[in-house]
């Protein structure tokens, strides 16, 4: 089975930096959030269609682990996977990697899938997910929403 991964690029803004000009740790899991969702989108269930159908996406877990720093202005892409999925949870694996100036306008990563990663690690983590409805109430999604399973299936087991 080959792993894909969504790659979302990015700069790093002045304000995700702290008073040691280095990128606060705090901002990586937003740096997730975001890669999250444009997966998501990517693969076409935006959160606000998900949420319309009646589904909510929320966080159970989250973990990450620095490997080096990243500053003002630095290129990033942040690669994302769904790790593993079943009818109520979903995980997904984030790499959050410091690229060159000519990766990022025009190298490596044109398309939003790739199966290589490239550029150097900062940062690496996973987020645990369950599906609920509306009233917070588990969400087995093969019988609540199978459109929505069905895409999680055939991106998750690539």
């Amino acid at each position: 089975m080959t792993t894909v991964w969504h790659q979302t690029k990015f700069r790093v803004p002045y304000k995700d930096t702290d008073r040691m000009e280095v990128v606060h740790h705090s901002n990586y899991i937003t740096w997730f959030e975001n890669a999250r969702t444009e997966c998501m989108r990517h693969y076409g269930l935006t959160y606000s269609k998900v949420e319309n159908l009646g589904f909510l996406l929320p966080v159970l877990d989250v973990n990450v682990s620095y490997k080096k720093s990243a500053g003002y202005d630095d290129c990033i892409v942040v690669f994302t996977r769904a790790a593993s999925y079943s009818p109520v949870r979903l995980e997904f694996a984030y790499e959050a990697r410091k690229i060159s100036e000519e990766e990022f306008m025009h190298g490596k990563g044109k398309e939003a899938e790739t199966e290589a990663l490239y550029g150097e690690l900062i940062a690496k983590g996973n987020t645990m997910h369950m599906w609920v409805n509306k009233e917070w109430k588990p969400a087995r999604m093969d019988k609540a929403a199978p459109d929505i399973y069905a895409v999680l299936q055939k991106t998750a087991e690539r």
